[in-house]
């Protein structure tokens, strides 16, 4: 059972202890070629007669502006060691999705599409290149149509096909998974290729960010291994973890996205919370290779819940709720805990499918739980990160056990602060008092629900959005009452 509303909880903020810079990179996205996310979500094709532009969803693209997208990871995923880029550049060559599913994938999404997309949202570039069942000729040549600024023959290509100036690619991903759907390798194998390819991955002169494809949370020593390559650290500025929070952690019955009973709430809290020892480890398990730069990075390029499949819907479609909202800003506050060494994260995905910011059904756009978290956010970007010290109450659900409030705070390049408050119990509000400056005032929204999976609807779009928060002043502190399933962000100054 819930525990009921404790005493007041003192949050105190330490001002003077900077983390780092939170990257805007740390509130990254991912798009990948399944479900309905791209075709029949963000990509309509331009004879839609849903409002759009270039072929991208009006609506769609003016709410994923509001988040400031720092980063976007593409094409896959599975997808990226079946994709042949040259299938979605000029005369586009229909295929089967083998990797989710066998759907007709029309390839009218390709290159072009992706990067003007970025381009037009003034986000940065993710790019996985085909490790699995591409060539390292193919890829090199992809890179050079991008970016290359010459008269080469793929750099004429590009502009015969209507893109003058070439494009960034900011970060490059050679293979993904690689310990599974990318091709089931040995990860001294893995580690060969990786730095074989990464040779080869220059264009004029000029190199993406390269991050190497990491383990998931259940095999560390697939990434321990790959990091024991003598050249690794030459080669590449860090590697990926990937962690799902599934409420049973069973990936044959995940649990359902509504409709959950509160034991599935509380194992959901308790699964997404181990990012936090996760992390932690990985960074160790890098520091203990000493031919790694200090500077070497840990991306977390696959992050979010995954319930199960919603019947009569597209593959990987699935309600977002307020345990996603909380869930969210769980994950956003460990992020911060660690931003001198977590560069960037991408939350899968963007749109229609798993945890995704929005949810389209015909001309109808839904904002989820977690797109408002999202937006909440974005002042953390490039805030510094600020140590947040309290005794939290514990919220408790049979054997389970956790923090029922997470906090975390930032220092904005204006002098404010940003500080993000989760209450994560289900049943009980609790009282928080966070110390306060003389002349300081503070203003804040806060997102909650009703119920454990509150949501909002195409006929109820806002039964889950922010409203203004109560902050009372009282002499040398602030103090407010967080509701149940609730997240916070103030602004101090």
């Amino acid at each position: 059972m819930a525990m009921p509303a404790a005493a007041q909880t003192t949050i105190t903020i330490e001002r003077d202890s900077e983390i780092g810079t939170i990257q805007p990179e740390v509130y990254g996205q991912f798009l990948e070629h399944l479900g309905t996310q791209l075709y029949g979500g963000l990509w309509v094709g331009e004879d839609s007669d849903i409002p759009n532009t270039d072929g991208i969803r009006d609506d769609v693209f003016a709410a994923l502006q509001k988040l400031k997208v720092p980063v976007i990871r593409w094409p896959g995923g599975c997808y990226a060691d079946l994709y042949h880029w040259r299938d979605g550049v000029g005369e586009r060559t229909p295929r089967v999705n083998l990797a989710w599913g066998g759907t007709a994938e029309p390839n009218t999404f390709g290159t072009h599409e992706f990067f003007n997309l970025a381009e037009r949202l003034g986000a940065k570039t993710y790019l996985n290149v085909n490790l699995g069942s591409g060539t390292v000729n193919e890829a090199a040549d992809w890179l050079e149509y991008i970016t290359g600024n010459g008269q080469t023959a793929l750099a004429q290509e590009r502009r015969a096909n209507g893109r003058t100036a070439p494009w960034k690619i900011d970060y490059l991903s050679i293979g993904n998974e690689t310990w599974g759907c990318g091709g089931r390798m040995r990860p001294a194998y893995y580690a060969d290729l990786y730095a074989h390819w990464a040779s080869f991955m220059t264009v004029d002169g000029e190199k993406p960010v390269m991050i190497v494809a990491g383990a998931h949370d259940g095999n560390p020593e697939f990434s321990d291994e790959v990091l024991d390559h003598p050249m690794i650290g030459e080669v590449s500025k860090g590697i990926s973890l990937h962690y799902y929070t599934l409420p049973t952690s069973d990936w044959s019955r995940k649990g359902a996205a509504t409709g959950f009973p509160e034991s599935e709430w509380a194992s959901t809290l308790e699964r997404t919370l181990r990012m936090d020892g996760l992390i932690a480890s990985s960074i160790a398990m890098i520091d203990s290779h000493e031919k790694l730069p200090d500077d070497y990075g840990l991306y977390i390029d696959e992050w979010g819940t995954w319930f199960d499949e919603t019947k009569g819907r597209s593959s990987l479609w699935q309600e977002n709720t307020i345990r996603d909202g909380v869930v969210a800003a769980l994950n956003l506050n460990i992020f911060h805990k660690y931003a001198d060494r977590v560069p960037m994260t991408n939350i899968a995905q963007m749109v229609n499918v798993l945890q995704a910011m929005i949810l389209v059904d015909g001309e109808r756009m839904t904002l989820t739980p977690t797109y408002h978290v999202f937006e909440m956010y974005v002042p953390f970007q490039n805030a510094q990160s600020l140590r947040v010290a309290m005794d939290s109450p514990t919220y408790s659900n049979g054997k389970i056990s956790v923090p029922a409030l997470s906090a975390s705070a930032g220092r904005m390049k204006d002098g404010r602060l940003a500080i993000a408050l989760v209450n994560a119990d289900p049943a009980a509000a609790h009282a928080i008092a966070i110390p306060r400056k003389a002349g300081e005032r503070a203003a804040g929204r806060i997102l909650s629900g009703d119920a454990m999976d509150s949501r909002n609807t195409a006929t109820a779009p806002d039964a889950v959005a922010p409203r203004q928060a109560t902050i009372r002043q009282d002499g040398n502190r602030f103090t407010a009452v967080l509701p149940a399933r609730s997240v916070s962000v103030w602004i101090v100054g």
